[in-house]
């Protein structure tokens, strides 16, 4: 019998062309790749073996591993890696990843919903094992993803469509907390400062901050509030606070929602001679850790972006186990504790 002719290799072959082409079914074909080939005839075992060398047929290892819940690669979404906040994020993310055995792939957003939905799909094509949504936007992609069932930590902001596994912070007591510092120091004359598309994260922040003011009996009037657009948060700090300024003038504290709006504030400040923190004390939310080398006049509200790693991990295990998830949110650290830093 004269063997037939070899056909190209090409990504077309798959355990169905085989089992056509030697009439047996195509569990027969996967028992056979796989090395268990059961009750199947040295006969059929043979015709089965010459068909995939003649064809070229080679396993595909993404689906093996998507059958076995096993792929070990996991997607990171996060805007503006060039935010110290969210690179943090990452490399703590990165290195828990990767002591559990995991590959992480980094997607920067830019914070555009439309960026966010092509890396999904990208993403879903390279069959990642999960997803880790930093600051995730609300998309048509994501509320696809959350339909399926599709394995999501979110991170620094909560899931713009409700529910899901989150790690964070509790960011309304760090505001609340930015209030308590500046009443102690004797401010009477307070503002915050955000973003005008203020996500849940920053809004929460402005929210405890306006609070605790209220609670400790300051004049709802008293208590100032600009904002600008954009995506860049050191462009929205100094765009804002040229916004507080014509409205009425710098005032002696300030909330931050974030370190990049206070670092846009103080260029400001620099550019009218205003002594920071001197005429006006500056309260920042996450405690970056260039702080100390480019912001010394800053007192910023440390978030412990090192250890957010290891709680990714254990809501993706979870995940991936059919557990249940919680919201964890990592303690930050007191005020005082960054004041004494600072000295």
């Amino acid at each position: 019998m004269t063997a037939k002719a070899a056909k190209p290799l090409t990504d077309s072959v798959s355990l169905a062309t085989v089992a056509q082409e030697t009439g047996v079914s195509v569990a027969t074909v996967s028992r056979i790749v796989n090395g268990k080939s059961g009750r199947a005839s040295p006969d059929t075992i043979a015709r089965v073996e010459e068909a995939i060398a003649r064809l070229g047929y080679r396993p595909n290892p993404v689906g093996r591993a998507l059958k076995r819940r096993a792929s070990r690669v996991v997607a990171m979404l996060a805007p503006n890696l060039d935010n110290p906040a969210m690179a943090a994020i990452a490399v703590s993310t990165e290195a828990a990843l990767r002591d559990a055995g995991y590959v992480m792939i980094l997607c920067d957003t830019h914070d555009r919903a439309d960026l966010q939905d092509d890396y999904l799909r990208a993403m879903r094509d390279q069959f990642v094992a999960g997803y880790v949504m930093v600051s995730a936007v609300r998309s048509p992609g994501l509320a696809d993803a959350q339909k399926r069932g599709d394995p999501m930590v979110f991170v620094a902001r909560r899931n713009p469509l409700g529910g899901g596994a989150y790690v964070g912070i509790d960011n309304r007591t760090a505001g609340a907390d930015a209030a308590d510092y500046l009443l102690a120091r004797g401010v009477r004359n307070p503002a915050v400062l955000t973003a005008a598309q203020n996500a849940s994260s920053t809004a929460e922040r402005a929210t405890g901050f306006v609070e605790r003011l209220l609670a400790r009996g300051f004049p709802a009037d008293d208590i100032r509030r600009a904002s600008a657009p954009g995506l860049s948060h050191i462009e929205i700090g100094y765009a804002a606070a040229k916004n507080l300024v014509a409205e009425g003038g710098w005032p002696d504290g300030a909330l931050c929602v974030s370190d990049m709006i206070a670092y846009g504030a103080y260029r400001l400040a620099a550019e009218g001679g205003i002594a920071i923190p001197e005429s006006c004390a500056l309260i920042g939310i996450d405690g970056n850790a260039i702080n100390r080398w480019i912001a010394p006049w800053l007192t910023s509200i440390r978030i412990p972006y090192e250890h957010f790693g290891q709680y990714v991990v254990a809501q993706l295990r979870s995940l991936w186990s059919g557990a249940s998830t919680r919201e964890v949110n990592v303690p930050h650290e007191p005020l005082e504790v960054v004041e004494r830093r600072r000295a």
